[in-house]
């Protein structure tokens, strides 16, 4: 019961009111907890500004970079839904840009905008070329380019009988000439295939039983091709008539390797020398070369002919420079003697003046390069892991390929100079003895001992001019008037 004293509650009675709220008394927990939270949202909503500088979100208008009647037109008549009727003139996308260009001489760029917060970069100068832009862009080609990828098949184009095909390393039994017929010895006889209408002909055949084909070799440019025997002779034939012209002799045994200089014809032999023959006169022994031991099996006029490379079964390598009159070139230029096994595989790089590449036998299995401008030295070698029985340089890239023996019998294509194997080329039963190139430099042709020829699409056709003309030889352009007695 409220006692009252001049209308006022006693002050005595709030002290046992225990409705009353409590004053400069500590705030619960639940409520600490509940003002600390919302202490904690509004921190987080709020931006914070990094030191001293205070920041804001705002995007002022630069008045000075935007046309104020362009923007209030905009605003007000640039929405669709406030287009006039759809029929009427006005009504068109196109007229209504034609007129606000128009009116207003503006472009229909600068008039989408109704704000603008900057001014757009002044014009530069007519002629005027950033120094800085040259600077960054011209180097901008030199970077790496994109390898291209190349798909060589791994089947061959063309697979052809070759019975009777002797298993002989020291001997040459094809070559592809210029007029794209590809003679090959088979035995006693030697064939001719002609790879533009693919006719198959019989050129000569040996008489005797013992008898047989030891090397063939076509002259550069023409139908003349140059047969040796285990007889010790050299007969030429005239492929157009299919008649012998002349024979030559000169050796004391079968003549293993043949090459052409024009009307000069190097022979090497199995009694160690190599003798040149001028076939347009009738005392054809110009000069002998004497430096080897054993057969010579390999011979390889340089491009430009002035070089002769010769490998033989004593493992030499030798360089003869052509020489002037009939004892000429009779001192080998370089006597090599790198190889550990018989030489026969002997190519002249066409693109580059003066490199040589060379393959040793089974003991041996490298394949090296050299310069023979120079001092002779060897430049790159590299172990193939099997004998070297053949090698076909590229005419338009730095690349060659080589055939080989036990144990894949494969050819192998290489880049040049990383010596890195592009591909392999398996398919031989047996050792791959003798390569030929085809005229137009895309297609090499493979003989083996399995007595097969194949034929593969190795090197791509390409339109590029080989960077050394001068390694070309120079005496092709005279070679169809050579008048062979």
């Amino acid at each position: 019961m409220d006692r009252y004293y001049g209308g006022k509650v006693h002050e005595d009675d709030d002290f046992h009111n225990f409705d009353a709220p409590m004053e400069d008394c500590p705030l619960p927990r639940w409520q600490r907890k509940a003002m600390d939270s919302a202490r904690t949202e509004n921190a987080m909503s709020t931006p914070r500004g990094s030191g001293k500088t205070p920041q804001s979100d705002r995007f002022i208008p630069n008045r000075n970079a935007m046309d104020i009647n362009v923007s209030r037109m905009t605003l007000n008549f640039g929405d669709k839904e406030n287009s006039t009727e759809k029929g009427s003139e006005e009504a068109h996308p196109d007229y209504s840009m034609a007129l606000a260009n128009s009116l207003l001489s503006q472009d229909s760029a600068s008039a989408t905008k109704i704000l603008a917060f900057k001014n757009k970069a002044p014009a530069p100068k007519a002629g005027y070329l950033n120094a800085q832009r040259v600077l960054y862009s011209q180097n901008s080609q030199i970077g790496p380019r994109k390898r291209s990828t190349r798909n060589i098949p791994q089947v061959p184009e063309r697979i052809l009988d070759a019975p009777d095909l002797l298993d002989d390393f020291y001997l040459n039994l094809l070559d592809w000439n210029s007029e794209n017929i590809l003679a090959i010895a088979l035995g006693q006889t030697v064939y001719l295939w002609n790879a533009t209408s693919g006719s198959i002909d019989e050129l000569c055949q040996m008489t005797e039983d013992d008898e047989y084909i030891s090397s063939v070799s076509w002259i550069q440019e023409g139908n003349v091709l140059a047969v040796g025997t285990n007889s010790a002779q050299i007969q030429l034939y005239d492929a157009n008539r299919m008649s012998r012209i002349r024979t030559m002799g000169g050796h004391a045994s079968r003549v293993g390797s043949l090459a052409w200089n024009g009307p000069l014809l190097s022979s090497g032999s199995r009694d160690a020398s190599i003798i040149n023959h001028d076939v347009r006169v009738q005392n054809h022994h110009v000069a002998s070369l004497l430096s080897h031991q054993q057969e010579v099996c390999g011979l390889k006029w340089s491009p430009d002919g002035t070089m002769l490379a010769s490998g033989g079964n004593d493992n030499q390598l030798n360089i003869w420079e052509a020489g002037e009159g009939s004892n000429g070139g009779q001192r080998p230029k370089f006597t090599l003697t790198e190889h550990t096994a018989a030489v026969k595989a002997l190519a002249w790089c066409p693109w580059q003046r003066g490199l040589l590449a060379s393959g040793g036998g089974t003991a041996d299995r490298t394949l090296r390069f050299w310069n023979v401008n120079g001092s002779g030295s060897c430049v790159n070698s590299i172990d193939t892991k099997s004998q070297v029985c053949s090698i076909v340089w590229n005419p338009n890239e730095k690349e060659l390929v080589t055939s080989h023996g036990f144990s894949q019998n494969q050819l192998t294509l290489w880049k040049y100079p990383s010596l890195a194997r592009v591909v392999e080329l398996p398919g031989h039963t047996s050792r791959v003895l003798h390569m030929a190139l085809s005229p137009d430099g895309q297609t090499v042709a493979s003989a083996a001992a399995d007595e097969t020829l194949r034929f593969w699409n190795v090197f791509p056709a390409s339109t590029k001019t080989l960077k050394n003309p001068s390694a070309l030889s120079s005496s092709r352009s005279v070679l169809r008037g050579v008048n062979i007695r």
